[in-house]
């Protein structure tokens, strides 16, 4: 691809399991294909972002969390002269690992796994064992065998122990080494998507008010210059709005930054990023803006009473799953409980968990927890 900067990915090192190229797409394209046939993408559909999925239909989900993440992701990328094909397929793949019920059921499943002597779940190692082992399309090899770029961007965070297990994939952790600038991009966008599309869920909730938002510096700043220039501007219009400003002025922010470090660290090769200190930022400014909107977010929306009660459900449910299964392997499907022998029984009962969907686990603890009229 001649229209890539130096300092970008313009080939894959390989796949495990050697195959042809593809002959009308390119290695990450076709990466991304298989990302989204996969079952555990579909599954995100049903899996919460901040609102428990049955909670309304206009909320956001991890496919559509995923989907956006992947847009501000391909529009950075194609600014920097980076891959937006490998980007992309990091974007849509970062989730496949997560829980249902989202934060709350990943912090209750490594609660769980860690009481029953396990190493914690981590949904970013979840993902890396989705694509290279528990996905089943392929008649050649188990997982979906993607390149090693997109892999190495699937996985954003690992303990030095755990890197010494992953070979390859887990030696940049154990040599202090940066990724490349399309995993950095996707991690930044991760966050930034988050952060946003939850401010416009929380509006649309009635959780968090536009007078409240405006304690955040960025978002009062925002609010003034969109009501001297739309003074009749109000309801979901001026919501969306905002979100969509907030959006603009990060991405650029973004972008303006991370060329000016690029261009400050003399990066010219793959070599310079992976020695450099992390390149994909904000400035200064924006980053202190950040910080001040998620401490925002935390206190007035994440602890907020109503959520608090569907993340104490979530919890539950997740804990009375794990002790079930692990109480007594028969209450798995067949198809899992013939994994036992190949595999321990918390790391069987911890995929299972991690699959579900939201409803899909609201149905299986209805099965053995609910009382049912005679």
């Amino acid at each position: 691809m001649s229209n890539l900067a130096p300092y970008a990915i313009n080939a894959t090192v390989g796949r495990n399991i050697y195959e042809e190229s593809p002959k009308y797409r390119s290695e990450f394209q076709r990466d991304r294909d298989r990302i989204i046939h996969s079952s555990a993408f579909r599954r995100l559909e049903y899996k919460t972002q901040v609102f428990i999925n049955h909670e309304g239909d206009l909320f956001r989900t991890r496919l559509t969390h995923s989907l956006e993440v992947a847009q501000v992701g391909r529009s950075v990328a194609q600014a920097l002269g980076l891959n937006v094909d490998l980007v992309e397929a990091i974007c849509l793949a970062h989730d496949l690992g997560h829980t249902p019920f989202g934060h709350t059921g990943q912090e209750e499943l490594n609660r769980c796994v860690i009481a029953a002597g396990g190493d914690g779940f981590e949904h970013n190692l979840q993902s890396l064992r989705i694509v290279e082992k528990l996905e089943e399309r392929y008649p050649e090899f188990n997982g979906l065998n993607l390149t090693y770029e997109t892999k190495e961007g699937i996985l954003k965070h690992c303990s030095l122990t755990k890197a010494k297990e992953l070979g390859a994939i887990g030696q940049r952790f154990l040599l202090n080494k940066q990724p490349s600038l399309e995993a950095q991009l996707a991690n930044v966008a991760d966050e930034l998507a988050y952060n946003y599309h939850d401010i416009d869920d929380g509006l649309r909730a009635n959780l968090i008010s536009l007078e409240q938002l405006e304690e955040v510096e960025i978002i009062k700043t925002q609010l003034t210059l969109i009501r001297n220039k739309y003074p009749h501007l109000n309801g979901r219009r001026l919501d969306k709005e905002l979100v969509r400003q907030l959006i603009n002025i990060t991405i650029f922010d973004l972008i303006t930054t991370t060329t000016q470090n690029i261009q400050q660290q003399q990066i010219s090769s793959l070599l310079h990023v992976s020695s450099a200190p992390q390149l994909v930022q904000y400035s200064k400014q924006m980053y202190a803006q950040q910080r001040q909107l998620k401490k925002f977010l935390m206190k007035n929306l994440y602890k907020h009473h109503s959520i608090a009660q569907l993340r104490f459900k979530a919890a539950n449910i997740i804990k009375s799953l794990f002790n079930a299964y692990m109480s007594d392997e028969t209450l798995l499907p067949q198809q899992f409980r013939a994994k036992i022998a190949d595999e321990t029984l918390i790391t069987v009962v911890i995929d299972y968990i991690s699959g579900m969907t939201d409803r899909y686990a609201f149905r299986q603890f209805n099965k053995l927890f609910a009382v049912e009229s005679v």
